[in-house]
């Protein structure tokens, strides 16, 4: 029995010291190798999308270059689903995350979160006047059944599902599938983040695409990292800080909410 203790010990020592070795990893990885993987989507504007010149430009790809900097190491944008980023974040694949996620208590504990560095909200996109004039998801309901886009694995499908019980909720791999489907009249609306739905109505206003005024809710938005690096947590949180104590999270909402100027560089 002794013998089965001291075995069991042992065992637990080694996986101690293991995890401990690859809670430091993330950082050590990312200065050796030169590089930072940054897991996004590419196609959630205002938060990262394609320029006409082929680059990918947007609030989180701003912050991502700026900590890549602080690093003094190469930003590299790895491109994927929202389904696919945590679990290419747990597997190893990716460095951390920035691609409009919402901090969320079943997420938090798959993965840590850095922020909020923006506070976001559920809205929808539609041509509808009558579902442009909504202010709770009860004026929603209260229309006929109807088909509603959703990024699959995200918090607006999880809300869509939950609130707006007489809808029809189609599930999508990207933002771009769920806005063609608006602009083809294949969904009534696109339920999705509230900086997003702004902007898409700015892009496609004259196609008589709306966003509500306000959003349906208060969450916030933040980048996911590895479970158990406290290191790398601990400098990019302080960097976030940072950035906030100098005034940096006024201009980038000023460029990417405020100001449409950008629209000009994407199609």
């Amino acid at each position: 029995m002794k013998q089965i203790k001291l075995i069991l010990s042992a065992l637990l020592v080694i996986l101690v010291m293991a995890s401990n070795a690859q809670a430091q990893a993330t950082l050590k990885q990312i200065i050796k190798k030169g590089e930072l993987r940054v897991g996004i989507t590419g196609n959630q504007p205002p938060f990262s999308m394609k320029s006409k010149s082929g680059n990918y430009i947007g609030y989180e790809i701003d912050l991502a270059t700026m900590l890549a900097q602080s690093l003094n190491v190469e930003l590299k944008l790895v491109l994927m689903d929202f389904n696919d980023l945590i679990p290419a974040l747990e597997d190893g694949e990716v460095d951390l995350v920035m691609s409009g996620m919402t901090i969320t208590p079943e997420r938090n504990m798959r993965v840590a979160f850095v922020g909020p560095y923006m506070v976001s909200g559920k809205s929808i996109l539609t041509k509808s006047k009558l579902l442009s004039k909504s202010e709770s998801t009860e004026d929603i309901n209260m229309n006929p059944k109807m088909r509603i886009a959703v990024l699959a694995g995200s918090t607006s499908e999880i809300f869509a599902k939950a609130y707006m019980t007489n809808a029809d909720i189609a599930p999508v791999s990207s933002y771009d599938e769920a806005i063609d489907m608006l602009r083809n009249d294949v969904v009534k609306a696109v339920v999705a983040d509230y900086p997003f739905t702004l902007v898409s109505a700015l892009k496609y206003g004259h196609e008589g695409i709306v966003s509500l005024e306000e959003p349906l809710t208060i969450e916030p938005i933040g980048a996911a990292l590895p479970q158990g690096d406290p290191l790398f947590l601990n400098l990019v949180q302080n960097y976030m800080n940072s950035l906030q104590l100098a005034g940096i999270f006024e201009e980038l909402n000023q460029k990417w909410l405020e100001n449409g100027m950008w629209l000009l560089q994407v199609e």
